[in-house]
Parts: structure tokens; sequence; C-alpha cells
């Protein structure tokens, strides 16, 4: 390109006030009638020796612009700068502008449509060689900027060293720099079309410095070798619909500190927590957002780090380690994912390039006033592509086994928490936000196509149709969605005085109006044991042993009832207090017999849960599930059965401290009885009220089925028979 002739003093001072919109036009090797002319921009130079033969550089207009003209070929295309800065030392690099574009058009295009799904591979900061020259590719979407930097530590910082090429239309900036190597932090100096300058965080980032600090870090050049080969191979071909899924939600950073009160490392979580969850019999460990977020109190909710496991606990691969060691006991791994906002901090997303680039512009839009956070805009398709890659880079880069997408009913309504006139409809005039709604469908086809056996999870609390159906059908195409209305009825029955229940039974019938329209998630999540909620403990009523007692048969009914199980830390052993984030759970609670009976219930009932097949293999179907009694209402008792073909459980749960000697049910089978477990027991701090081993089955026909058993039931408790046969 023949350069020389149009270079005028606007260019050097665009340069030098690092505004170039193109400084590879200027900046590099370039034809001249002449010959060539090599120029570079180094802010703060003494001097410049162009090459192997250290050639003096011509300094320009009094400037930081150097030149070289002479004949052609004298100078290879790729050439090292040896320079004196202002405090007398010598540096000596590769010069980033003698080198073509890297990236190729075809990820430029499908990025555009939207369709590149793995586009973290391109974007944001890579290892990369060209002819021979090691160093760091950084690239970044800013369609509206008028210049983009990289800087860093290994320039001071300094926005006028590495001005970025732009690729056109494509709104994408690259720029390689040899010599740059692992750990180095750095950021966009982004200069808006206003002449404003904004600090940002890379959005494509893999690793981020430790909080308060927000810059990225260059990524480690090697490879992590993981060791759950058996465990991915499995799981292209598990049934997850038919098999037990019991889910322990935690937030690592309260699970537990160390000695001096700090963050415990994925590393240790590896160990500590992995052994734990595996006694206790869960068979997945759901994380809240581990992804980088500035502030701990938003417990991950607010992220920035949208492809960065958070530096809290530790290295991108201290975080695959623990993954790793997850697969390696038979623990599934599920990340609590937010694509539904983000926040307004100035290093993020919001205002990218001095536009609204990922949020939308009319805040009715593009605001959630509740939280103080940005709606994506999910009609644009590289801010689609951006969402659909982090999901897929969570499945595929760490090894991941589901995602738990929050805050869905958010994203399906234009009005969600907005008053009238907050808010604009669809193009029909509806309250559907259908770019979010073809965002969710693409997300679970393209999840689903490309990690067979993973899952998705819709936190969606209305009455949308079809969340858990397939797009073919018209679903939304989630494998499975939270059963909010189930929770919320089950702990409002719960929290009534057991003499007041008999009016509110239909609030544990009515479920199974509706347990089939969806594969629900039975959660017990954060969300019901903070804010002033009390833990799921003091939402019992009664003394103290009528809430242990309750909470007991709560835990029962929810792992009887048809649907996956999730419970949330610090309830498994009835925690006391309201989930803290900023201290760890009451672990000295559990050298008190009754959290420790409470303790040794749910392992149990796990056990129960996943070993016997009537239990979970049509927990999203009907004929796994059949009433035996739903209507005594007057004496608060419920009795079911749970089934597998003619594998049954009979499971009976008593709602008052009343003992119900002689209470009689149905049964289809003429044979004994075992009783396998009761949550009276005196193993799990109960008044050891039972049936004994065995119970014989009556001629009496009862409740519709041919024969009968007369049994005991425990006050405030559930107890489950199975047939000896």
């Amino acid at each position: 390109m023949n350069r020389d002739k149009n270079m005028v003093p606007d260019d050097i001072q665009m340069l030098i006030e690092a505004r170039h919109h193109d400084p590879f036009c200027v900046l590099g090797k370039h034809s001249v009638d002449d010959g060539e002319v090599v120029r570079v921009f180094i802010p703060n130079a003494r001097e410049v020796l162009l090459g192997d033969d250290r050639i003096t550089m011509t300094r320009l207009y009094n400037s930081d612009l150097f030149e070289w003209r002479g004949a052609a070929g004298i100078i290879p295309d790729r050439y090292s700068l040896t320079w004196t800065s202002g405090d007398g030392d010598t540096l000596s690099r590769l010069d980033p502008y003698s080198f073509p574009p890297c990236l190729s058009d075809y990820d430029l295009h499908l990025f555009r449509e939207g369709k590149h799904w793995h586009a973290y591979r391109f974007l944001g900061a890579h290892h990369h060689a060209v002819d021979g020259a090691k160093g760091v590719l950084f690239s970044t979407w800013a369609p509206n900027a008028e210049r983009i930097s990289v800087v860093g530590d290994f320039n001071q910082w300094d926005g006028r060293c590495y001005p970025m090429r732009t690729r056109g239309a494509s709104g994408v900036w690259e720029l390689f720099i040899p010599g740059v190597e692992s750990g180095c932090h750095y950021k966009y100096e982004i200069r808006d079309r206003h002449g404003a300058l904004h600090m940002k965080s890379d959005p494509y980032g893999q690793r981020f410095e430790m909080r308060p600090g927000t810059a990225a870090i260059t990524p480690s050049n090697a490879s992590y070798s993981w060791q759950d080969e058996a465990w991915m191979k499995a799981r292209k071909e598990n049934d997850w619909m038919h098999s037990p899924i019991s889910i322990y939600e935690v937030h690592l950073g309260s699970w537990q500190k160390d000695e001096q009160g700090h963050f415990l490392s994925y590393r240790d979580f590896a160990v500590q927590l992995v052994d734990y969850v595996a006694e206790m019999g869960f068979t997945h460990i759901e994380l809240l957002p581990i992804t980088e977020h500035p502030f701990d109190a938003s417990w991950g909710y607010q992220t920035t780090g949208y492809y960065a496991a958070t530096s809290r606990f530790g290295s991108p691969d201290d975080f695959r380690y623990f993954v790793d060691c997850c697969h390696q006991k038979g623990i599934g791994v599920i990340l609590d994912w937010v694509p539904a906002h983000f926040p307004k901090d100035a290093h993020g997303l919001a205002k990218f390039d001095g536009s609204a680039l990922y949020e939308h512009e009319d805040t009715r839009l593009g605001e959630h006033a509740d939280w103080g956070t940005l709606i994506f805009n999910y009609g644009r398709n590289e801010v689609k592509n951006f969402l659909l890659s982090s999901a897929l880079f969570w499945l595929e880069e760490m090894h991941l086994d589901g995602l738990r997408v929050d805050a869905v009913a958010s994203m399906l309504y234009l009005d969600y928490s907005r008053e009238e006139g907050e808010w604009l409809p669809n193009i029909h005039g509806g309250r559907e936000n259908l770019e979010a709604v073809d965002f969710l469908r693409e997300l679970n086809e393209v999840a689903h196509s490309q990690h067979p056996g993973a899952m998705i999870f819709a936190e969606e609390s209305t009455a949308w149709p079809m969340v858990s159906r397939p797009t073919w059908l018209g679903g939304l195409g989630f494998s499975m969605k939270w059963n909010m209305g189930w929770m919320n009825d089950t702990l409002e029955f719960m929290s009534q005085d057991s003499v007041y229940r008999s009016y509110h039974h239909n609030m544990l019938t009515f479920s199974q109006l509706y347990a089939y329209t969806e594969n629900f998630v039975l959660p017990f999540s954060h969300d019901e044991v903070v804010h002033m909620k009390k833990s799921l403990l003091y939402k019992m009523p009664g003394d103290e042993w009528q809430k242990f007692a309750n909470l007991r048969l709560l835990y029962t009914y929810m792992f009887t009832h048809p649907g996956k199980k999730l419970l949330f830390m610090g309830c498994e052993f009835a925690q006391g207090e309201e989930w803290d984030d900023s201290r760890a759970l009451d672990w000295y609670v559990m050298d008190y017999p009754k959290h420790k009976g409470v303790h040794s219930m749910v392992g149990d009932l796990n056990k129960i849960y996943k070993n016997i097949p009537a239990l979970h293999r049509y927990d999203f179907d009907v004929q796994g599930f059949e009433w035996i009694d739903c209507h005594d209402s007057e004496q608060s008792v419920l009795s079911y059965m749970r089934r597998d073909g003619d594998d049954i459980v009979l499971v009976i749960l008593n709602f008052t401290p009343v003992p119900r000697e002689g209470y009689r049910i149905g049964v289809p089978f003429d044979c004994k009885y075992q009783e396998i477990f009761n949550s009276d027991s005196e193993y799990y701090g109960g008044s050891n009220m039972g049936n004994g081993s065995l119970v014989e089955a009556e001629s009496q026909a009862w409740m519709n089925q041919p024969f009968s058993l007369s049994l005991i039931l425990p006050p405030l408790s559930g107890v489950i028979f199975r047939p000896v046969r």
C-alpha cells in the first residue's frame, strides 16, 4: 500500500492523541514510490533502532513517531525494534504492526450471524504464533468505537502504545502482540465516537485478578490433563429423565472457611466438599454463580466475567481440577448461569464502546430497576452469540454437566416487575419477549445437540407452557424446570400450626394436577433461607421437638414426591440461623443430636431415593405415582404409592403431632410389608414410634385396593414401606 503521499500531520496528531481509527495504515512497513518506509510510534522513546542491524530511525515532527526509508527488500516482513526509554532502559520487541490480520473472515462471518458456538476461541486473549513469533492475540467486539488499545502491565497501561486493527463491518478489533506471556494483566482502552475514554475488562476474558481489581489475565499456555474420560463418555448415554438426581446447592464462599476465616480454594473443595457430598449421597453439586463478579454480596449473580471462574478460589485449572475430582467420585456439577441481566459496573459490559452494545438503549427494554442491572439485547446476533458461546464454554471447556438458567421469567416477559407505561410491547402488541424466547430455544437446541447428556434447568416461576418440552413441539427446550409452585405451597402448608393444617390440605394435593406437565425439580434453594425468610427449621411451627419433626417430615415428603430434588447447603443438618454469605455455615450444630439426626436422615433418604427405582424412574410420568388416600384432611394424613410397574413403595405422611394407631391403608399385594424408613426413628432424633420390621397385609379391601395394612403412624412423621415378595 502506498500511504506515503497521503500521510499528513493529521495522522501524526491522531496517533499522538491515541484516536486514530486505523493505525495500520500509517504504522508498519509500506511500499512507497522510491522503495519502502517503516514507521513506528513508541511513546517516550529517546531513539529507536530498526532490525537486527539496528538502523537508527528518524524522529518525525518532533513527535514519538519514527521513520526509516530505503530500498525495497532491505527490511524483512517481521522486524525487531530496539529503543531507549525516557528512564534510560533499553527495550526490544518485534513490531506488532509488521504482522497481518490473524482472525479468519469465516470466524468473523459466523460471529456476525450469531452462529459461532465457540467465539471464545478467537475473541479475548489467546496464545498465538505467526511465522515463529510467539505472543498473545487480543480481540474484542466494539463496532461503535473510534479507537481501541490493548493496555496492561506490559506497556504501563498506556493507550498510545498498542492501538488495535479494525476488522471493518464485523465490529471486531484485533492485535497480535509478540512477546506477551502468560499471567499478564490487561484491559481494553476504548475511545468512543464522542471522544470519551472507557477502560474495560475483556468480555471474553477467561481469568481475572482478585477483586477489587478488574483486569483480565492472559491465559496459561499449558492445557489441563483431564482424568474423567469414563464419566464424560457415560454422560452421553445417560438417561437422566429416569435416573435419580439429588442436587446439593452450594455457595462456595460460605460453605466452609479456613482457620483464618479465609476462602477455601477449588482444590480444597475438591477434597472436603466432594467427599462430603459423596458421603451424603447427593448425585450433583450445583454452584451458585462462580463466574467472575466484583461484589461478594451479589452471590455471583451480578456477573462480569462470563467465561471466567472467579479468582476468589484459585485459577481456571484449579476449577477444572475440582470438576475432575467430582466426576471421579461419581458427582455431576451444575453451574448457576446468569444470562438474564448484567451489572452497570463501569469496567464491565455496560456501554461497552460508548453505546448500548450488549444492552438496549431504551431503559423500558434494557434495565431491571428492581435489581439495578441491565438486560441483554437478545435480538442482536453478536450478543446472542456471546451468551451461547458462554454456555458452551462451561459445558465443553470446563466439563460441566448442566446449567441452571437464572431468572428465566424475567427474560420471558417484557412487563416483568414493571408498572403500566414502564415497558414496551412486542411487535404483536403482547408482553412476551420474542427475542428472548428465540434465544432460549436456540440455547437449548445447541447445548443438547453439542453436548448430549448435559442438562439445562430453568428457574421459571410462572405458568409459561412447555418450558421443559422440545422446541419442535413448541416448547422452550429446557431439560427441567424448578417447581416453584410446589415449593411455595409446601412451605406455606408446613408453616401452619398443625391444628390448622386440615384447612389447607389441598396445598399438598394440588401439585398432582400439574406434576407431569413439566419435568420438575423440587427446590428448597438459597432463596428460601435468606432476607428475613428464616431457615427451613425455623419456618416450622411448634416447640423445638416439633420443629425438628416437621423438618424431617418435610424432607420425607420431598424425597418421595415425583420430581428431582434440590437442597441448599446447611438445610441438610437443620441450620437454625438464616444463611449469611459472609460467614461459614454453622457446622458446630452437628455436635447436637437433633441436628445430627436430620443430617443422618437426609443421607439415608438420598440412598433410598437412588437405590429404589420406584422412587425416581418415573419422576416425570403419572405412571410413577398413585394416590392411596388424598382425602383425609381431617387427620392431615396423606398416603400414596411410588411405583415402577409392580415395584412399589408405600408412603404415609402424618402432618399432625397426634400418633395414629390402627390407621388403615389399602395395598395392592397380599404379602408382608417392610418399614424401610421412619422419620421418627431415634437415630434421627424422633420418638422412635413405629411398626417394627414387618406388617402383614389383611384381606380387608380398603381405599380401592384389594388388601390393607393396619399401621401405627408416629407424630409429625413419614414412613415408607416396601412389599416383601
